[in-house]
């Protein structure tokens, strides 16, 4: 299990059991294990999620956005749902964004 700080500085889990669910889903991602953590620890932005999930978003590339789901349960405490890759910016409402570095 591997931990990652999101820009909050909550503690999120990337666990085997979670990331055997991504790579099994989203094989393309196999690769990209550290740059999922990457992508919580220091995102282009987060978009607000369902049911209380952040959907943090980094770009890879022309035509290429890697989206990590995490869940923040406590100030001490979360963990990532799910990972997949986009082509192009999520969509939803930007809570936080690189350029203003706070929740919106």
């Amino acid at each position: 299990m591997e931990i990652a700080y999101s820009v909050n500085g909550v503690p999120i889990r990337l666990t085997y059991e979670r990331w055997f669910h991504i790579t099994e889903n989203h094989d393309d991602l196999a690769s990209y294990y550290f740059e999922v953590l990457e992508t919580v620890e220091s995102p282009d932005f987060i978009v607000r999620g369902n049911k209380g999930s952040l959907k943090a978003t980094k770009n890879m590339g022309k035509d290429k956005w890697l989206v990590v789901i995490y869940r923040e349960v406590s100030k001490t405490d979360g963990f990532i749902i799910t990972a997949y890759f986009l082509d192009k910016k999520a969509k939803g409402d930007v809570i936080w964004n690189y350029s203003k570095q706070k929740m919106i």
